[in-house]
């Protein structure tokens, strides 16, 4: 212990404990302080509590210092007070931080593998796949439902819709802005539900219809409303060349090929062709590939690259595609089993198309049927993987691809998963370019007969999908097996293992063409995604020959739509064995006319009965009520325009004349409706003058020109329309395109017969 003058400093034996009082001066303070000894000290740490040292002071009565308000008192109470907590911290009070409770028990990580347990973990292994296919099916489901009932025409591909529209066929709904929103969302939704369909039909029907609608220069939203921004293209003349470059635009962004786009949109879609849309459908094409190969460079993060030219690519070869004269044969014994499966998927999907047709028409139906595809799709998949258990080390081509070891070990994973889990783009490119040893051929077996079938029930489902892919992954898997089965026959020649892609390409071009039957867009399609012109002729031969073979049992699949539908579109030739029907044989008669003025009520009454889009005008002649020479040929829209701007007067007065050519166009395409008329007995007494309006100069033919001259004109310059005549001017008939579409050529098994249709109101 030490005193000194500027403060009081108390030790004890474990601890120091220092007071400092002010400046006072302090001189001999007489206090004492007990000592403990070492022996004391020890004993203390044995017994559950440990005194604190007490300090005694010695009071003096003379002391200033011992008073209750003297510096004693001060440092007596804050002797107590550390006191206090010295016995709140010691020994008789617990350690918090050096003890263990008992309640506390620690969880169980065992797991107990007995009987009731391994019978419980059973039903849990379906778990995955009710997972799987129920997330496919709510996407399905709203990808149906949004095609139903927001404009059904955006369903299937649109490439038949497309050819039909293109042949000269009005198609309504096919280019409006719901079936652009259908068609793009549906897409989307369709693929990832897990449907075996592609995305290429369905952006050449989204091209057309941005074609269309910048044509048009004005969109038609869904609540009615209308934007327009200029009106100098408004005829179907000038429309149909800006759906021509518009579908070649949507192959060209799909596959990177502008080429094959605009050979596509020559050979598969227009009926009207001509030397300046060749070079505009090009330029088009070009420029969609380039946005497409912009837009995906940007996204991977480098868009001056310029790697991607289109969303579905077959990516190069690692080997060159070089052939041998001796593989010939086998390329054209694989391009008669192209043709005959293609020929097969055709009628199966005729089958069931007549079928939905007949019992699966209502809407909900539709979308139960498209969600049980997508459930069957995901059980059947995954019922593969688990029952197929053929493993592989090899790395997959794709080094994104999604593995599943299912029952594999030793690091490997099951082959048909890197054909199940992805989409059928990623499909296609693994059986092009996987090693040899990744696909076992029970696993290729299986994959085509259960991808065959899927593909033909998902193709006419009320969903946005195309057949492009889904054709090309059949052909590429049962060509990935021949190619294998030619490597085992000749294990002499290492090589061939290392081709067996070239064998999956040819497999995939013959299944393609025994579907669609087209031949040189697909020839330079192929080429374009490869990269690889070397290997166009074995292609180019194989296309050819799986043509052939299915045209040899029936027609393509894009025309069996066609035909099923009843769209009647006109062939590029007349059809043989026609020559001695004449004009008169095949005319509908007999005609409705009007005069040159005609009592409103007239013509209402015509149009609510009738269903001609054009109706002849006849000068009046009251000897002949009813005939009278030609005078020309007025539309159906232009009569509902002009009875929907009231221009009529009563009889003997001047016709109102504030009309102009403007307001004829602003109903383009979207013509006006009978029941969107509204006359009042008064006006319907009132007289319209035609004279202004009707075509003064319509084509005509007489009686006896025989049918190949009336097709001919007719096809040539894509009339809506053609009056037939007698020696006199008058007109007797008129032929439409349905009149000449009812005779179809029919060729099945070698014979050609020509067939008289119907023709049935619906």
């Amino acid at each position: 212990m030490s005193a000194s003058r500027s403060g009081v400093t108390v030790r004890s034996i474990r601890q120091i404990t220092v007071f400092t009082v002010g400046a006072l001066s302090i001189q001999e303070l007489p206090f004492h302080v007990t000592p403990v000894s070492e022996e004391e000290h020890e004993l203390n740490n044995r017994v559950p509590s440990r005194p604190t040292p007490e300090l005694k002071f010695d009071e003096d009565e003379g002391d200033t210092l011992s008073n209750h308000n003297s510096i004693t008192a001060l440092l007596s109470s804050k002797f107590r007070d550390i006191q206090k907590r010295l016995k709140q911290y010691g020994i008789e009070s617990p350690r918090f931080r050096k003890r263990l409770v008992s309640r506390w028990e620690s969880l169980n990580y065992d797991v107990c593998e007995n009987v009731l347990y391994l019978k419980d973990q059973e039903k849990y292994k379906s778990k995955p796949a009710l997972m799987w296919m129920g997330i496919n099916l709510v996407i399905t489901v709203a990808g149906a439902a949004l095609v139903t009932f927001l404009q059904p025409m955006a369903a299937g591909s649109g490439i038949p819709y497309i050819k039909s529209y293109l042949n000269g066929v009005k198609i309504p709904g096919l280019l409006t802005f719901r079936a652009f929103v259908a068609k793009t969302v549906g897409v989307v939704l369709s693929i990832l539900g897990g449907l075996a369909c592609g995305k290429e039909g369905p952006m050449a029907h989204s091209g057309s219809i941005i074609a269309a609608g910048l044509g048009r220069g004005r969109i038609n939203f869904c609540n009615g409303k209308t934007v327009s921004f200029y009106s100098a293209f408004r005829n179907d003349h000038e429309i149909r060349d800006f759906v021509a470059g518009g579908a070649a635009s949507g192959v060209s962004s799909a596959f990177g090929a502008p080429i094959g786009g605009t050979l596509f949109s020559l050979e598969e879609a227009a009926s009207f062709w001509n030397q300046d849309l060749t070079w505009r459908v090009f330029f088009s094409s070009m420029v969609a590939c380039f946005a497409t190969n912009f837009l995906i460079s940007a996204i991977n993060g480098d868009p001056t690259k310029l790697t991607d030219p289109g969303l579905i690519r077959f990516n190069a070869f690692k080997f060159d595609l070089k052939f041998d004269l001796i593989e010939i044969p086998v390329f054209i014994f694989m391009a008669v089993i192209g043709g005959l499966m293609g020929a097969l998927f055709v009628v199966m999907n005729y089958k069931l198309t007549v079928f939905r047709k007949r019992y699966l028409n209502k809407n909900w139906i539709k979308i139960i049927e498209a969600g049980l595809v997508a459930v069957v799709s995901a059980a059947v998949a995954f019922g593969l993987m688990v029952g197929i258990n053929e493993c592989t080390d090899k790395a997959p081509f794709d080094s994104h691809a999604v593995t599943a070891s299912v029952f594999c070990t030793d690091k490997k994973y099951n082959g048909l998963s890197t054909l199940f889990l992805t989409t059928p783009e990623g499909c296609l490119k693994a059986l092009l370019h996987d090693p040899f040893e990744s696909h076992g051929a029970v696993s290729l077996v299986a994959f085509v007969l259960i991808f065959f079938v899927l593909g033909v029930w998902t193709y006419g489902l009320s969903v946005s999908s195309g057949v492009f892919i889904p054709s090309l992954a059949i052909g590429a898997a049962w060509g990935r097996l021949v190619g294998m089965g030619v490597a085992h026959l000749m294990p002499e020649n290492p090589n061939l293992q290392l081709d067996v892609g070239k064998f999956a390409l040819i497999g995939a071009a013959c299944q393609l063409g025994g579907i669609l039957r087209t031949t040189i867009s697909l020839t330079v399609i192929i080429v374009e995604c490869t990269d690889d012109i070397s290997f166009g002729l074995p292609i180019m031969i194989v296309l050819m020959i799986s043509k052939w073979v299915g045209d040899f049992i029936t027609t393509g699949l894009y025309d069996m739509n066609v035909e099923v539908m009843g769209i009647p579109t006109l062939p590029f030739e007349c059809p043989p064995l026609c020559d001695d029907l004449r004009a008169s044989d095949v005319m509908s008669a007999p005609l409705a006319t009007f005069k040159t003025k005609e009592r409103v009520e007239n013509i209402y009454r015509m149009l609510k009965e009738e269903t001609f889009c054009g109706f002849p005008v006849i000068e009046d002649d009251p000897m002949a009520p009813g005939k009278g020479k030609l005078k020309g040929l007025i539309l159906r829209s232009q009569l509902l325009v002009l009875l929907q701007k009231k221009i009529f007067c009563p009889e003997g007065q001047v016709p109102p004349r504030n009309i102009t050519i403007k307001d004829f166009r602003d109903f383009y395409p979207v013509y006006l409706k009978v029941s969107e008329i509204e006359l009042s007995d008064e006006e319907k007494s009132y007289v319209m003058d035609l004279k202004p309006y009707y075509n003064p100069s319509p084509y005509t033919v007489e009686q006896k020109f025989s049918l190949p001259r009336v097709f001919n004109l007719f096809r040539g310059l894509g009339l809506r329309h053609l009056i037939v005549t007698d020696e006199k001017n008058v007109p007797v008939g008129i032929v439409t395109r349905k009149d000449l579409a009812k005779f179809r050529v029919g060729s099945k098994r070698g014979l050609v017969k020509i067939e008289q249709l119907k023709i049935q109101d619906i």
